[in-house]
């Protein structure tokens, strides 16, 4: 086996070398930084994120931006606290993203954990979504010739209860046996479901969105536990001012009287796929009809596929429909910077 032979030591141009070609190779976190202006949330953090003052001293706090931009870091590499801040001390690309050197001190696990706590209890999770919307809007990325509506499911760590507990927590309630242990109910999920689904079991959450037809952008998204039935935001996600007279794609999840009203009262153009019953099949020219309109339908699926698979999967180890509302919505808000990019590549 031939022996690695080192040539020299580090060099003050080696860390370029290195950053250069990781650009070669296709950095996308370098494509993010280029493609999305993160000075423009700058505002919005700082008007409503207060610093904490610090004894004679003590470390400053960090940029906003800078922990903004870690927390899109998460979800896009799907990264829990601890492994963020391993990451962006082991990764130069990571570091780059972040405008970081070898010399800069790094946020720790703990502090990013409270910044996105601020985030949560401030509830400015949903207000940085409809800002970056705004832009998304202002480059005439949204078409508005059509919205499709979708859920998925957003997994979370499984509670070991007993059947009581658990028929406790089905009824709304917490058990006793949880809220008299703060420890305890600090670790108990008592917000997150069950439900089946082709015969597969999900415990916790779903993601329900709107997305524009034509470019694929999550214009609006809801969080419910599992067991909500997908057609039950449809009346939330639709809008009446800003989608009335544009078609309206959905499985067939989404058929029936109740929602056919719910259409009609949004002016929106019917385009959901019809659902065959027993002893009442779909007809041919209905089957043509679900192939036509599922063309367009199936577009939202590669939102959800890029969360999947480019984004390192929909399971969060957090727990309560607080916390999982925030983080789905900057997993939603990830997802559209990349698809930014997608829509309008950088050069």
């Amino acid at each position: 086996m031939k022996k690695f032979k080192r040539h020299r030591d580090y060099g003050f141009f080696d860390q370029d070398i290195r950053l250069s070609k990781l650009s070669q190779l296709g950095d996308p976190l370098e494509k993010l930084n280029a493609g999305v202006d993160f000075e423009l949330f700058r505002s919005l953090l700082e008007s409503n994120l207060h610093k904490q003052s610090k004894a004679p001293g003590g470390r400053p706090p960090y940029d906003y931006v800078l922990m903004f931009k870690i927390l899109i870091l998460q979800r896009y590499y799907n990264l829990s606290d601890e492994q963020v801040e391993y990451q962006i001390n082991d990764r130069m690309s990571f570091m780059r993203f972040l405008e970081l050197t070898i010399a800069d001190d790094i946020p720790d696990s703990r502090t990013v954990w409270a910044f996105r706590e601020q985030l949560i209890n401030l509830e400015l999770v949903e207000k940085l979504f409809d800002l970056f919307l705004v832009q998304l809007e202002k480059l005439n990325l949204i078409v508005n010739q059509g919205k499709i509506i979708d859920a998925s499911f957003i997994e979370v760590p499984k509670q070991r209860n007993t059947k009581a507990d658990n028929d406790t927590i089905k009824g709304g309630d917490i058990p006793t046996s949880i809220s008299e242990k703060p420890h305890r109910k600090a670790q108990k999920d008592t917000d997150a479901r069950w439900v089946q689904k082709n015969n597969v079991n999900y415990f916790g959450y779903k993601n329900h969105v709107k997305s524009d037809a034509k470019s694929k952008l999550i214009t609006k998204y809801i969080v419910t536990d599992a067991s909500v039935h997908d057609s039950q935001a449809t009346d939330k996600l639709l809008d009446e001012k800003k989608d009335k007279g544009e078609p309206f794609y959905a499985d067939s999840a989404y058929a029936g009287e109740p929602q056919e009203k719910i259409i009609a009262d949004k002016k929106m153009i019917n385009q959901v796929c019809e659902k065959g019953y027993r002893n009442k099949p779909l007809t041919d020219d209905q089957k043509t009809n679900n192939t036509t309109k599922s063309r367009t339908r199936s577009r939202v699926e590669h939102i959800f596929g890029f969360m999947e698979n480019s984004m390192n999967g929909m399971y969060l180890y957090n727990i309560g429909i607080k916390r999982i509302s925030a983080l789905v919505g900057l997993m939603n808000l990830t997802y559209n910077m990349f698809r930014k990019l997608q829509l309008q590549p950088v050069l």
